[in-house]
């Protein structure tokens, strides 16, 4: 089952004063770049968090952002130290003063100065709080999850295409093969006979010189090679789980194929079908970048 990076999910709890909002988007990366954003009550949670996201998403740049609410706690969960405050703003005050600098932001920088802001509250979750959030957390993760999915049966059908499309490429260079062997012969012969007569030529030399060419020129490696690796291609896009890593190691392989063929082939007509193969291979690689 294919699975695409991009993904998103929410979820809401409103209930007894607690509100609680969750949300999850999902983009591609080559591995786990996560940005949890957390209310500071959750800090000894995080790691928690992490392993969850770790579990059900794998893989991708993924912004959480959670956010919590309890109107019920009035609990103060701090107080100011008033004295350290003031010793503060005359000394900021002083500063201005001198260089004649405006004062609108003393009051914001003395209540940020160290110590003037004392906690007194615990920070921490209750059990309660935390096994609902907990909930939500996995729920949002799942619908993101579902998400990718969705997203996933879609590339899944274009790849399919993109295959089915090479496939054909293929089958048209290895009609258009035989003919080119033929031409290939009587261009060397023709070559030839610019040079020397027909009755002097000899004829196991030039069987020779045409053995070494072909094979030189030979492409049926190539194609049994290329064949190969579109049918793993398949293979693995059909697998129960999703490869995406898998999946560009083998579309480099299919391109090295392809331009293969088409620097040996040196025909006009299967460079036409080599041109249209890469294109679909170039579409290939661009969304499987975006593959779980």
């Amino acid at each position: 089952m294919l699975k695409s990076m991009t993904g998103y999910g929410s979820s809401s709890f409103s209930e007894e004063g607690i509100t609680i909002n969750i949300e999850v988007k999902t983009l591609n990366s080559k591995f786990l770049d996560l940005n949890l954003r957390l209310p500071k009550s959750f800090n000894e949670k995080e790691i928690e968090i992490r392993n969850l996201v770790t579990q059900m998403l794998e893989r991708g740049k993924v912004v959480l952002n959670v956010e919590f609410a309890n109107e019920s706690d009035t609990e103060q969960k701090q107080t100011y130290n008033e004295e350290l405050f003031v010793k503060y703003y005359n000394e900021l005050k002083k500063l201005s003063n001198k260089v004649i600098a405006p004062d609108q932001d003393l009051f914001r920088l003395a209540l940020s100065a160290p110590d003037v802001v004392i906690n007194t509250g615990e920070q921490g979750l209750d059990e309660e709080s935390w096994g609902k959030i907990k909930e939500l957390v996995v729920k949002t993760l799942q619908q993101c999850d579902d998400f990718r999915k969705k997203e996933g049966a879609e590339l899944q059908e274009k790849f399919s295409g993109y295959i089915a499309s090479i496939k054909e490429g293929l089958e048209a260079v290895t009609k258009l093969d035989p003919e080119r062997i033929e031409r290939v012969k009587s261009r060397i012969k023709g070559n030839l006979l610019n040079y020397v007569d027909e009755e002097g030529l000899d004829k196991n030399r030039l069987e020779q010189e045409i053995i070494y060419y072909v094979e030189k020129l030979d492409i049926t490696e190539e194609k049994v090679r290329l064949s190969s690796h579109l049918e793993h291609f398949t293979e693995v896009l059909q697998s129960d789980k999703s490869y995406g890593k898998k999946l560009g190691f083998i579309s480099q392989e299919i391109g090295r194929e392809i331009n293969t063929i088409g620097s040996k082939a040196n025909d006009a007509e299967i460079q036409k079908h080599v041109v249209g193969m890469k294109e679909e291979l170039e579409k290939i690689k661009e969304q499987v970048l975006n593959v779980l």
